[in-house]
């Protein structure tokens, strides 16, 4: 394998001329897909094939954020609608084995509407724990406000999508709970001491710290570096993602075209990397852009390389499981009857 270290977006709902250049020219390790991506499934089918073709390589991850409630890529009429975690967090304080068996059928459901369209990466699930005084960008997003609820249904969210052919990347790691602004637009800076972000925000990422992928968070940590995001930051990567949460898996950014980082895309680029990044993620299918990050980022190697062939290893065949019952469930959910 010999790909750049760069997971890019594109810009409609086939490869462009300009974009298949691009490809031939960098093979990034994977391809992310959005709303603006996906038309029908036959479509969506073409396009993942002709990135698959273009990089030689069958198992080429191809990424979409298909969390459900706010954040769902794909929808009616072609899709199901699918419930935000917090309704399975919300489950789980009045009968914890129906929440239990609702997060993992529903999201096993999810995982199957993604395998057969060749999609094998979801971008779930969300592993923050949301503070009372945060920004919605997390939200409902999240399982609950308590860690143990979070771990245990991400976890059960996280091994559905494996058992039905799909890797899951949790995010954004070590937590956006405590956001108190949307990352998207603005930078955001958590004040809180060390003692209290380990035993709360990173809690729940430690139980799922032997999955393959993960996602950063573009926000600033000052107990551990008062200067650079846990994206652009060796001290948050090292010390807090490998050393106290202890994952080990391949870690991407989030996506380099958010505003809360400023800078030049090179140096963002060069940042991430130098950080501990062992992908880099960039999503709005700006082919100018696109080449500023190329340009910038190393090929897959050494240890990178490494967690890349072992996140890859982990796609499964998909398993068996009571789809009668998944879509049952799938319908009170939506029905807010869960």
């Amino acid at each position: 394998m010999t790909v750049s270290a760069l997971i890019i977006g594109c810009s409609g709902q086939e490869l462009t001329p300009q974009e298949i250049e691009f490809l031939h020219e960098y093979d990034p390790w994977g391809l992310i897909l959005f709303q603006r991506n996906c038309q029908n499934p036959e479509q969506v089918r073409a396009l993942v094939s002709s990135f698959r073709d273009i990089a030689g390589r069958c198992d080429a991850p191809v990424l979409i954020d298909q969390e459900g409630g706010r954040v769902q890529r794909m929808g009616p009429p072609h899709w199901r609608k699918y419930p935000a975690a917090r309704v399975f967090g919300d489950l789980y304080k009045n009968n914890r084995d129906n929440a239990r068996q609702a997060t993992y059928l529903i999201t096993r459901l999810l995982a199957e509407d993604l395998q057969t369209l060749g999609i094998n990466v979801d971008c779930l699930p969300v592993v923050d724990v949301p503070h009372r005084d945060a920004d919605n960008i997390i939200g409902d997003r999240a399982y609950s406000n308590e860690p143990e609820i979070v771990a245990e249904l991400a976890h059960l969210a996280a091994t559905a999508l494996l058992d039905g052919g799909v890797l899951p990347v949790i995010k954004h790691i070590p937590g956006h709970g405590r956001a108190t602004v949307d990352s998207h637009i603005e930078l955001p800076r958590v004040k809180t001491d060390a003692a209290k972000l380990c035993e709360v925000d990173f809690a729940s990422f430690v139980q799922l710290s032997k999955l393959p992928l993960a996602m950063t968070a573009h926000v600033v940590y000052e107990a551990f570096d008062d200067k650079n995001p846990a994206t652009l930051s060796p001290t948050v990567i090292e010390d807090v993602i490998r050393g106290q949460i202890g994952f080990g898996g391949l870690i991407m950014s989030d996506d380099l075209s958010m505003k809360a980082l400023s800078g030049p895309l090179e140096h963002l680029t060069r940042s991430a990397v130098t950080a501990g990044c062992d992908v880099v993620l960039h999503c709005n299918g700006d082919i100018a852009e696109m080449r500023s990050i190329a340009a910038n980022v190393p090929r897959l190697a050494g240890n990178s390389l490494a967690r890349a062939k072992a996140a890859l290893k982990c796609l499964n065949y998909p398993q068996d499981y009571d789809r009668d019952h998944a879509l049952f469930l799938h319908s009170r959910s939506i029905q807010n009857s869960l």
